[in-house]
């Protein structure tokens, strides 16, 4: 972060940072961890409003707490330093000075207070871009109507830009101002900005830059692109708060561009009729705004500035040609960007289907993008005939696999609508696709009509998408289904991280345990992305408590030397500890996206928010019936975690479903609670229960929770954190945490499983050899996910996994035969 202090009557410009030649490729995995938006969803929707990161976030709010401790004054008097540290770096990343940034609430403000300084009259001209965004049209038309000024909407060329040589012509005449946006709301178009700029100084005439859609993801250079006036919004590729704005006007232009409305901000009342206006741009400044938001505001800014625009620029625009290309080939769908696209928005609609319907259907199966109607940019959408498009905006924390991902939805959403429309008509459709056959074979395609499929997999946690992927490998078909939309939170496998250890109670477990960490590696590979992270781990409990954790590698260490292995972690007399030095960290949010794009890269047809009511034998196979249809296939895997009970009525008495809470903390001595000074942990403490804990990793603060709560149904939507429940983990925290002393930055609930003994059961279902499951992992078997799927492959293709017999239902005791899950 910037630690420029110097004041804002500087008047020295801060050069842009150069693009460098071989730029390194950005840390994504470490941006998207950074990101408590990006564990839920798919997020491409920075043109709207981008997911700001865990620091920004916390910057608003500990501000808001300081007010609430101090009041708003007192806390802006207190970090007034670092409020005008935001003006440095907002002139930073422009190539400007301090003094020429105002700070506002939007660019909507930003556009209107620049505007009403420059006075317009009747005759004056304004040259406009179709880019131009609609608030900024709507107050150029009610200036016309009302103020009599001339208002010219240049042309574009055939790339989409605005039309150069028409531009040159138009300022043969006298004009007031040439305007133009960066980047349209309506599509990744690039309006050629310094070639605008120098037509517009060459005639006298200021040019305002609308930057909202470019200030974060492309390069800025106000000298560069001789810009009179920039006006930009915080939410968008700055990833700063909803609220926050930023305008620039230059020294020249502002020698005569006095605020139509002086606020005593950015004016002085010195006499009882005179008034003077502050020299540099905060004289277009109000006294009310949020501190808080300002201060999220510049980190925000800051990060961007670390990070540098030009990597950023590379990222994004790389993305999107990815998305454009891929977009291409799937059927029905046309993109709507002109060919001066070349910036990470990226526009298209489907034939013959409203845009809203497509982002509808999209948003419930995990993707956030929006639709951009024709009233949002009649000079460029209605120019060209659109109604309204579908937009897909992406940023530094979205990755190829989210590309990816998307357009395996939007193709396996337009097979299932082929396949709808055969079954309405009786013919084929003669739609093309990348899977289209010439087979005569009465083979129903998987995921069309009939809805049948080799195996349906019930549950989209680790262990069903796992599942779903390794059957796809080897050449199942698969229809994968789920009861909530994607990056729900209300079973069992979503959130930031999980533990991987080797250390477990009995030697039963190590073969098993060794499975596991070669299934990671394999999906690794197979993914490209680093899932696992070792960290080492301590297991603690009292000395006199009976049993303990074993395991290969592992040794048992007194309290001193855990205190030596883990510092961050505070163990009295009277602890020991196993310490297991293979233990580490799962990212469980790129865990299930990876699986979750293997699964749609190998066909699997993923149908979120499709809730199974029962299931029966049929015949030779498997009849299930969901809230969409009936479904068909000739194994059944379920993997439905706390509604194992309801699909199997054989296990409903051997399972209780239990609340778990868990805390993220900040620290203010982080490192402390960070690899290696902490890795993975547990605490036994007497009289309490298990206290369970992951360090601070990929941006979010140390994780804990307890390992048992109280029953829950798993029918009712999880409840939030309550205050006694987050009282008696941060109890916890300060006695073995000493260091976790910041704010709670996130609470999350999640719902175990548990069967008795804490095992699992991984098998073929008693008397149904045509369905499987893995049910009740109580709690440890996220770290087994990758292993269990495989498992569950080898199963359903016949195989038998005699390593697995004491975790079949028959070991849990499950061996009547259950009959169909019954309708709710």
């Amino acid at each position: 972060m910037s630690t420029d202090t110097t004041a804002s009557t500087d008047t020295t410009a801060v050069p842009v940072p150069p693009s460098a030649p071989g730029r390194p490729a950005l840390d994504v995995a470490a941006l998207r961890a950074a990101t408590p938006g990006m564990r839920h969803a798919h997020h491409m929707n920075a043109a709207g409003a981008a997911l700001p990161s865990t620091a920004t976030l916390a910057a608003v709010t500990d501000h808001l707490r300081l007010e609430a401790l101090l009041g708003g004054y007192e806390a802006a008097e207190a970090l007034a330093d670092r409020t005008e540290r935001v003006y440095h770096s907002a002139a930073r990343l422009i190539g400007a000075a301090p003094q020429d940034i105002a700070l506002v609430d939007s660019a909507s403000s930003a556009w209107q207070r620049a505007l009403g300084a420059l006075r317009l009259k009747a005759g004056d001209r304004v040259l406009a871009s179709s880019s131009t965004y609609v608030s900024s049209a709507l107050h150029l038309l009610e200036m016309r109507d009302s103020h009599g000024i001339v208002l010219e909407v240049l042309p574009a060329d055939a790339s989409g830009q605005v039309d150069l040589g028409a531009l040159e012509i138009a300022l043969r005449e006298p004009a007031a101002l040439v305007t133009t946006a960066h980047v349209p709301t309506s599509s990744g178009l690039v309006e050629p900005v310094a070639e605008v700029g120098a037509l517009a100084a060459r005639a006298g005439v200021p040019l305002l830059l609308d930057a909202t859609q470019s200030l974060g993801q492309l390069p800025v250079d106000v000298e560069e692109m001789r810009c009179a006036i920039v006006v930009a919004t915080g939410r968008k590729f700055l990833r700063g708060p909803r609220g926050t704005g930023l305008l620039y006007v230059g020294p020249e232009l502002r020698a005569r561009a006095r605020p139509a409305a002086p606020d005593v901000r950015g004016a002085q009342w010195s006499a009882a009729y005179r008034y003077e206006v502050m020299p540099g741009a905060r004289r277009y400044e109000t006294w009310e705004s949020s501190h808080a938001l300002r201060l999220g505001l510049g980190t925000a800014l800051d990060e961007a500035l670390d990070l540098g625009v030009p990597l950023i620029h590379d990222h994004v625009t790389a993305l999107a040609e990815r998305l454009r290309t891929g977009l291409a080939d799937v059927p029905g769908i046309r993109r709507t960007d002109p060919a001066a696209a070349a910036s990470g928005i990226v526009t298209f609609l489907r034939e013959d289907e409203d845009p809203r319907r497509t982002v509808r259907d999209l948003r419930a199966t995990g993707f956030r993008l929006t639709t951009v109607p024709a009233s949002h940019g009649q000079w460029d959408l209605g120019r060209r005939g659109l109604d309204r498009v579908a937009r897909a905006s992406l940023h530094v924390y979205n990755s190829a696999d989210d590309v990816d991902a998307l357009i395996a939805a939007l193709t396996a959403r337009e097979r299932r609508r082929r396949g709808a429309r055969e079954a309405t008509s009786g013919t084929p459709s003669t739609s093309t696709s990348t899977s289209t056959s010439t087979s005569t074979s009465t083979t129903p395609v998987p995921g069309a009509a009939g809805d049948r499929a080799d195996v349906i997999v019930v549950g989209a946690g680790v262990h069903g998408s796992s599942a779903a992927w390794q059957l796809a490998v080897r050449g199942a078909s698969v229809i994968h289904l789920d009861r909530f939309p994607a990056g729900h939170t209300e079973g069992s496998s979503h959130g930031r991280t999980r533990m991987i250890r080797r250390a477990y109670p009995a030697e039963v477990w190590d073969g098993l345990v060794d499975t596991a960490y070669g299934a990671w590696e394999d999906l690794e590979a197979a993914s490209g992305q680093r899932l696992v992270t070792t960290t080492g781990g301590l297991y603690a409990r009292a000395v006199d408590t009976p049993g303990t954790l074993r395991g290969p590698g592992c040794e048992t260490v007194d309290h001193v030397r855990a205190a030596e292995l883990f510092p961050g972690l505070r163990l009295c007399e009277g602890f020991s500890a196993v310490h297991d030095p293979a233990a580490g960290v799962i990212d469980a949010h790129a865990t299930l996206t990876a699986l979750a794009a293997l699964g749609r890269a190998h066909g699997v047809d993923r149908r979120d928010g499709c809730a199974v009511l029962g299931w029966r034998r049929d015949g030779e196979g498997v009849r299930v019936d969901t809230e969409q249809g009936v479904l068909h296939a000739d194994r059944l895997v379920v993997c439905a975690g706390p509604w194992t009970g309801e699909l199997l009525p054989a296990f409903a008495r051997s399972l209780s479903v239990v609340r778990i809470v868990n805390l993220h903390l900040g620290s203010s001595r982080r490192h402390l609670l960070e690899p290696p000074l902490l890795g993975a942990f547990s605490v036994d403490v007497p009289d309490v229960g298990l206290l369970y804990g992951i360090p601070a990793f990929g941006g979010a603060g140390v994780k804990i929770g307890l390992d048992h709560g109280p029953p829950e149904d798993p029918s009712v939507p999880a409840g939030p954190v309550t205050e006694a429940e987050r009282d008696r983990l941060l109890g916890l925290a300060s006695r073995f945490l000493p260091a976790a002393d910041g704010p709670v930055e996130e609470t999350i609930t999640c719902r175990y499983t548990m069967a008795p003994n804490n095992r699992f059961a991984v098998g073929r279902l008693p008397g149904e050899d045509r369905v499987l499951t893995a049910a009740a992992c109580s709690g440890h078997g996220f770290k087994f996910g990758p292993a269990l799927g495989a498992a569950l492959a080898d199963l359903a293709e016949g195989k038998e996994r005699a390593d697995l017999d004491f975790l079949s239902p028959d070991a849990m005791g499950i061996t009547a035969r259950p009959g169909p899950g019954a309708a709710r």
